[in-house]
């Protein structure tokens, strides 16, 4: 099952929230660039770095976006797990994954928290976390919006490390 799939099981209260978790580990998803920094958004004290799963996806959350048909963003693909190791830790205070943020039925919330996270990002997070998904309307860490979508700040995540692939979307 990939990504995607286990999220929708997840969604649909049939999957394992555990191994969603580690089938985004295992997989090389897209994040957004913006000015040589992965885009983020804030929502109910929490920094989401925005994650996706597939160029359409990604390129769905740019014309939510303003975007043009047609008009390129630049990502990087980075394996889920580095994500969750070394990116998220690196922001300043709680901070998670939202994943195809702009796919209605499709999207999730990786919340910073234990079991999720390493337990250093995790800290007093959890709060922040259940303030997220009630600022979302989310139970059991979806989401049907972009974070922050409204005035989300750009680019300000951390640095994109050098030995990134990456590419455009269109």
């Amino acid at each position: 099952m990939d990504l995607p799939e286990r999220i929708a099981a997840v969604r649909a209260g049939s999957g394992e929230p555990a191994a969603m978790v580690g089938e985004f580990r295992r997989t090389a998803v897209l994040l957004p660039l913006s000015g040589g920094r992965f885009m983020t958004g804030h929502e109910g004290g929490v920094r989401w770095i925005y994650a996706f799963t597939g160029e359409r996806q990604l390129a769905r959350f740019a014309r939510a976006r303003g975007a043009a048909p047609g008009e390129a963003w630049e990502y990087a693909a980075v394996l889920g797990a580095r994500v969750l190791d070394v990116l998220v830790p690196e922001l300043p205070g709680p901070a998670g994954v939202a994943v195809d943020v702009a796919d209605e039925d499709g999207s999730m919330l990786l919340p910073p928290v234990r079991g999720v996270v390493p337990d250093e990002a995790a800290g007093d997070a959890a709060a922040a976390a259940e303030g997220a998904a009630a600022a979302t309307g989310a139970a059991a860490a979806t989401t049907t919006g972009a974070p922050g979508a409204a005035g989300a700040p750009a680019g300000a995540g951390p640095a994109v490390p050098r030995q990134r692939p990456s590419g455009w979307a269109r």
